[in-house]
């Protein structure tokens, strides 16, 4: 059996080897490693593939975070709601510029952030909602964009994680996350399900005046060069990253459909198991399984954790911290907020391998193991 990761990118990697190879050559040859034509081409097939009008991108999915909290004017003593059970980065940018994070619970099932939380904590400084399609399953986008709507506020989502799943409106209609509010934000880290070989990121929107505000922010203000209009950043994908990052966009739905089988797998193993919760899929999306997250019942999930990395078999426990707990919020009362459903799957969830190179071995061998420790 190979040997057992969280995210195999080598053996991925190995799989279209030529193709990427010969980009990353070619990008040596040109010597254009900044900006030009492979990073322009990337932008305009990811624009395509996500049914988005603009995608500007930029040099991680924190910085795509910042550069749309900027473009959309927040400003120190604005508010954003947002989730506490997720990754910092979310609300990190925020307290960078001095906007406050309003933190509120998500959803047992999901792990998204709950719209009838986030209509209880709107304030007159609330100015936008950051839903986080967490672990690859959509926010409840619906609700969100109605409850945005009757309080004139912007809506940025997060999604590093859920980059390709498609979400269903209820009248039928399908949008990709990332392209439903008024900004979309991803990023490209190597284990993300577009992943590159580096850091990487990019900003969705459908607004050509936001649109515009994006670019000039992500290049230091500029309207054309050495003509500043605002205050920006330096935030930038190289052309390296780009060119992997295009073709690898052409295998992302192969991928996607690579971790759901992963995930039927998993879901069959541990089907009927009283200690063991398998993921949420609501009917509504089409979850892609960035993680495979289980939540553990009555039982030790850490002891289960220590039990797996003996048997040589990765886990991670996205996130055992929540962002509210942190001591860098302290500043922003983050521990005065009651997120009982947070700090209660914050002690239990626990996610499994999962990624495109996962072969049904390496599964069983991880699924008896997990059943195995409950024995």
């Amino acid at each position: 059996m190979r040997p057992l990761q969280m995210v195999d990118t080598k053996t991925q990697y190995l799989k279209i080897k030529d193709k990427v190879d010969k980009a990353v050559i070619g990008v040596m040859e040109s010597a254009q490693f900044i900006g030009g034509k492979v990073v322009n081409d990337f932008a305009d097939h990811l624009a395509q593939y996500h049914e988005s009008k603009h995608v500007i991108t930029c040099a991680n999915g924190t910085d795509a975070l910042q550069i749309a909290m900027m473009a959309l004017g927040l400003k120190p003593g604005d508010e954003v709601i947002t989730p506490s059970f997720t990754y910092i980065a979310t609300v990190e940018v925020a307290a960078l510029l001095g906007i406050k994070p309003i933190f509120v619970d998500v959803d047992k099932h999901s792990f998204c952030i709950d719209p009838t939380e986030i209509e209880k904590s709107i304030t007159p400084n609330t100015k936008a909602i950051v839903p986080v399609h967490l672990y690859g399953h959509a926010s409840d986008m619906e609700a969100i964009m109605s409850i945005a709507q009757r309080h004139n506020l912007f809506v940025i989502e997060d999604n590093a994680q859920g980059i390709g799943n498609d979400y269903t409106f209820s009248n039928g209609v399908k949008k990709k996350t990332g392209s439903i509010g008024h900004i979309g934000c991803t990023s490209f880290y190597p284990s993300k399900n577009l992943g590159a070989f580096g850091d990487g990121g990019a900003i969705f929107t459908d607004d050509d005046v936001l649109a515009e505000k994006l670019k000039m922010i992500a290049s230091h203000g500029q309207s054309k060069r050495y003509y500043h209009d605002v205050v920006g950043c330096n935030s930038r994908l190289d052309a390296m990253q780009a060119a992997i990052l295009d073709i690898k966009l052409q295998h992302l739905d192969e991928y996607i459909d690579a971790r759901r089988k992963a995930a039927d797998f998993y879901d069959k193993a541990f089907a009927g198991h009283p200690k063991i919760e398998t993921p949420f899929r609501g009917e509504n999306n089409n979850h892609v399984f960035h993680q495979y997250t289980l939540i553990i019942h009555d039982a030790n999930r850490n002891a289960l954790s220590e039990y797996l990395t003996e048997k040589g078999i990765p886990s991670m426990i996205y996130y055992p911290v929540p962002a509210h707990r942190q001591k860098m919020f302290d500043a922003f009362g983050g521990s005065e907020f009651q997120l009982p459903v947070t700090d209660w799957l914050t002690e239990r969830v626990i996610s499994l391998p999962i990624h495109t190179e996962l072969d049904e071995e390496q599964q069983t061998f991880i699924a008896d193991a997990v059943i195995e420790f409950f024995k």
